[in-house]
């Protein structure tokens, strides 16, 4: 008399074989002329906000940008080549105030928490395919400044957004070294609960600002 274990394994045996399921295909996109259209649509469905700027203007239209939004003070990286521009282009005294981020996070915390409405940083570059911005962030342009403050506005030079993340790795060369932190962001923050109620701002900046810079960033 033969075992359960016997008749099941028998009854595996005699089943019909099924094909092999097709593997999927893992060719990146190519979106050509139509790749800031899909770059732009992407970030919008994620409720970004995004606007292609002239090099020579994405200061003064970033400075209309947030005062319309009522924002009071802006941080930045003076030590980078796109905190530097900004804050030759705003005037002093000028709406926005401009806050620099020139100090250790124990002596500019309080205002990061508190006072600032906005921070500025450049993204390495952006994703077509997801939508996504490629920010690597350093010790003078730090994670905290896309991350505390209500408002995250991003820069990002048009020529460096590629159709898909293997393009973009493979273009820059990631595989010589990377920073210790590479992020990729998609929107601005958001979570759900189990009811699927979709709140924004909860782990990071509620809005996000894409300015898509035509020309040499400055």
């Amino acid at each position: 008399m033969s075992s359960a274990k016997d008749r099941i394994m028998a009854r595996l045996k005699g089943a019909p074989k099924r094909p092999a399921s097709a593997l999927p295909d893992w060719t990146p996109p190519a979106f050509g002329d139509q790749r800031m259209a899909r770059f732009r649509a992407m970030l919008e469905a994620a409720h970004a906000d995004v606007h292609e700027v002239p090099a020579a203007e994405w200061p003064e239209r970033l400075r209309v940008i947030l005062a319309d939004k009522g924002v009071g003070s802006v941080l930045f990286a003076p030590k980078t080549a796109t905190g530097a521009r900004l804050a030759q282009a705003w005037s002093a005294g000028e709406s926005p105030k401009l806050v620099a981020y020139d100090r250790s996070v124990e002596d500019i915390k309080d205002q990061l928490v508190h006072e600032v409405d906005a921070a500025v940083t450049l993204a390495r570059g952006g994703i077509a395919q997801t939508g996504s911005l490629v920010l690597w962030p350093t010790p003078d342009e730090p994670r905290l400044m896309s991350l505390l403050p209500p408002i995250h506005v991003a820069v990002v030079d048009k020529s460096r957004i590629r159709d898909s993340l293997a393009e973009t790795l493979s273009a820059e060369g990631w595989n010589t070294g990377m920073p210790t932190n590479a992020v990729l962001v998609s929107g601005p923050s958001k979570t759900a609960d189990i009811e699927q109620t979709l709140a924004y701002g909860v782990h990071g900046p509620k809005e996000l600002i894409v300015l898509v810079i035509e020309g040499e960033v400055e």
